[in-house]
């Protein structure tokens, strides 16, 4: 979500789940008063009517949202199986698994919160948000 610097201020959030009964799950925000934001969120409602109705709530408040699928990558090469990106990795996209103490990645899992990025020690971890990779309006809800 991109949302003009007039809007920074707004209780947005708070009416998402207490009027339109969605959960939410912040991966990354940039928000300061009086400029505009970015928010990068899970957003999941108890029907596709009330998820609906709550992105139109915030296109009605100016804000731009767009569903964005970020991809998530790991070069297997360089991952010398440390495991610093399962502490971070909350959706368990990056696991440990036992007895063999290998780390697995599991791309269905992944939210594409980019977390395990900056604290992989030998940039093992990838993440592109490229143009191509936001998905039209058809797959919004």
């Amino acid at each position: 979500m991109r949302f003009p610097k007039d809007t920074s201020d707004q209780p947005f959030i708070y009416r998402l789940v207490k009027e339109y009964d969605i959960e939410f799950n912040i991966l990354k925000a940039d928000i300061l008063l009086q400029r505009e934001g970015l928010m990068i969120i899970e957003l999941k409602g108890s029907s596709k009517t009330n998820v609906k109705a709550g992105l139109d709530y915030l296109r009605n408040l100016g804000v731009k949202v767009e569903r964005m699928a970020a991809r998530i990558r790991r070069d297997e090469e360089n991952c010398f199986q440390c495991g610093a990106c399962t502490s971070v990795c909350s959706p368990g996209a990056l696991f440990i698994h036992r007895p063999e103490m290998s780390i697995i990645f599991d791309a269905e899992k992944c939210t594409g919160c980019s977390l395990c990025v900056p604290i992989c020690p030998v940039r093992a971890m990838e993440v592109s948000l490229d143009d191509d990779w936001i998905l039209s309006e058809k797959y919004m809800v």
